[in-house]
């Protein structure tokens, strides 16, 4: 079967690129393969009561399917240079501004229309931060919530269902290059187009590197994310949250010198896990729903480690500390802050006795014994500084859930236009290395598709 243009992805990357096609040119013949289940069959099976942790699905419909990862998040499109990828690089900051602004508009218009707009533009708590060591990174943020998020998924499906070809539950095995454009080779079919775009996410980081092996694309070293997830009383931090919802704030730690940051925060909201690649790690959700929030606040300390040579497998460092915690817990620990400065282990009972009721059914343990004490140290001492802005933060009962981990891609070599050393062959998203978020993995794809579609016009 032969296509115009075949997207290998059907997360943020992919779906803003099959919408910006049809917009700039609907006459072309795109498909979209995608590993996982349509949006409307993505549902886990973990309920919290018959099934408490996760079974390991063939497809994990946390993390694959129509809205790649991002689908159950908290539904947060930052709107800045500052974090969330190196887009800017390549296209230039305005642009890459402009691409995510797009992409925000394009967001009102199918279903988040009344969702807020947060910013940290002028706000004091940059001056307090910067009293107390910490730093307040710049951002423009979108608060869309898990449930508006899905709807704004729904209708953008419903606008590209008869415009798009979608193959799902369809795994790409490999991508050829041929004389006249590309091979899509499936587990029973092999496909053609003349462009291909590649936007398989984090989660398929170990594909894009088999494929970038087989092709010959230059890979380089990226990082891996390693911290905990921190649950606590939603009063701690209603003061930034109000004002700011989302507040990425970055400290250097005195012992080591490390860069300790928050990420992704989600006031009032629940703690989940995540299956990455069959390995269990835990992450956040918050709903715009006022039925659906929490008593609770959760949000990410991570530790960036960066490898040099020789050593290139840093999402196999990253791999290696969730499994130590799976193999210690069955999955994600959870271990009070009293707990681990103290040097003992969390059980049931101390959880129980807590002040704070957990939002995620984990297993109390002994995080000391499942992250290197040089990311640890970082952590703890994150969270005392923490304290001095937010008090409470550093709480006996402040829960601690690991591991959290961000698998990144190796950074794949392309150029300003996000196309590889072969013409037609566009690789963007998460899974490029390039992208680390909701808001530059949809814009990557805005531009490439307005890229390709000014290609046909001018044939």
């Amino acid at each position: 079967m032969k296509f115009d243009v075949i997207i290998v992805g059907a997360g943020p990357g992919g779906i803003y690129a099959a919408y910006e096609l049809m917009q700039h040119n609907p006459e072309l013949k795109v498909a979209v393969f995608e590993a996982g289940h349509a949006l409307n069959r993505r549902i886990c099976p973990i309920d919290g009561k018959k099934i408490k942790t996760c079974i390991g699905c063939k497809s994990c419909s946390i993390m694959s399917g129509f809205g790649g990862a991002g689908a159950f998040s908290d539904g947060k499109y930052n709107i800045t240079n500052y974090f969330g990828g190196t887009l800017y690089e390549y296209l230039g900051k305005n642009q890459a501004l402009d691409l995510m602004k797009y992409v925000d508009e394009i967001n009102l218009k199918y279903g988040g229309e009344g969702t807020k707009l947060y910013s940290t533009a002028g706000t004091r708590f940059k001056t307090v931060c910067i009293q107390n060591d910490l730093h307040l990174l710049d951002a423009s943020v979108r608060h869309l919530g898990t449930d508006i998020n899905y709807v704004v998924l729904e209708n953008l499906y419903e606008y590209l269902e008869n415009k798009v070809k979608f193959f799902f539950d369809t795994p790409v095995s490999s991508v050829a290059a041929i004389d006249d454009g590309y091979e899509i080779i499936c587990k029973d079919s092999v496909y053609r187009c003349k462009d291909c775009i590649i936007s398989v996410g984090r989660s398929g980081s170990k594909w894009m590197e088999s494929v970038c092996k087989q092709l010959d694309i230059t890979t380089n070293s990226n990082r891996v994310d390693i911290g905990v997830r921190v649950e606590l009383p939603a009063a701690v931090f209603a003061h930034l949250t109000d004002e700011l919802y989302e507040s990425k704030i970055v400290y250097r730690t005195k012992e080591y010198g490390d860069k300790v940051r928050t990420f992704c925060m989600n006031p009032k909201g629940a703690v989940v896990n995540e299956n990455t690649n069959g390995i269990i790690t835990v992450n956040g959700h918050s709903y715009e729903d006022p039925e659906k929030q929490t008593k609770n606040t959760n949000f990410a300390l991570l530790v960036a480690k960066h490898f040099s040579e020789p050593f290139k497998d840093s999402n196999g460092y990253g791999e290696s500390i969730a499994r130590l915690s799976n193999m210690l817990g069955g999955g994600v620990i959870v271990q009070r802050f009293g707990d681990l400065i103290r040097g003992r282990r969390s059980t049931e009972s101390r959880i129980k006795e807590a002040f704070i009721t957990p939002t995620l059914d984990a297993t109390p343990g002994d995080l000391s014994l499942v992250l290197p004490k040089r990311i640890l140290d970082g952590i703890i001492e994150m969270i005392y500084a923490l304290d001095k802005v937010a008090p409470g933060t550093a709480n006996e009962d402040t829960l601690l859930y690991g591991v959290e981990v961000k698998f990144y891609n190796m950074e794949v070599e392309v150029d300003n236009n996000l196309e590889s050393k072969y013409k037609g062959l566009y690789i963007i998203g998460d899974g490029s290395g390039i992208t680390h978020s909701l808001s530059h993995a949809s814009a990557s794809g805005v531009h490439v598709a307005r890229k390709i579609a000014s290609e046909y016009k001018k044939a």
